[in-house]
């Protein structure tokens, strides 16, 4: 289920975040239009390219669960696989139930690549149902589409 690895661009590494970071995630982060309110540069990884940080992903870790969460890349940096090298990574990082919620039909395709399935808010452990509740909330009253997933081999 999952796609073959890509490799990263000449002058690209992929590492843990550092404090020197914080900066580059927050500006990624904000980029995209996505919650900047829980990002701990602690738990990211990023892809730094001649010098910049160009990609950043966070693997959020729950009482019995983890969120894949905050994953941007660059748009100029886009379309050359940096999104699913992040993503890869951070699935094998992974160590317990992962979980993510993403917006549109797009992103969810994206992750289905790597085996994550859409999952009810039902199902959810209970320290995730109150982080996704508003997500849940936006997709039944607002009809927002909000998808919220889970690895489907964990």
């Amino acid at each position: 289920m999952h796609t073959s690895q890509p490799s990263l661009p000449a002058n690209c590494t992929l590492r843990r975040a550092d404090s020197g970071d914080r900066g580059a995630i927050f500006r990624l982060v904000l980029g995209a239009k996505l919650d900047p309110t829980q990002l701990r540069w602690q738990q990211f990884w990023v892809i730094e390219c001649q010098g910049q940080v160009v990609a950043c992903g966070q693997l959020r870790q729950f009482a019995d669960a983890q969120e894949l969460g905050s994953l941007v890349v660059a748009p100029e940096w886009r379309d050359r696989g940096l999104g699913t090298l992040l993503t890869q990574h951070l699935i094998s990082q992974a160590s317990h139930p992962l979980y993510l919620e993403c917006l549109g039909t797009r992103l969810a395709q994206f992750y289905r690549r790597f085996g994550f399935v859409p999952v009810s808010w039902q199902e959810l452990p209970r320290s995730l149902k109150f982080k996704f509740g508003l997500s849940h909330f936006a997709k039944i009253i607002l009809r927002i589409p909000v998808e919220i997933m889970t690895l489907s081999s964990h």
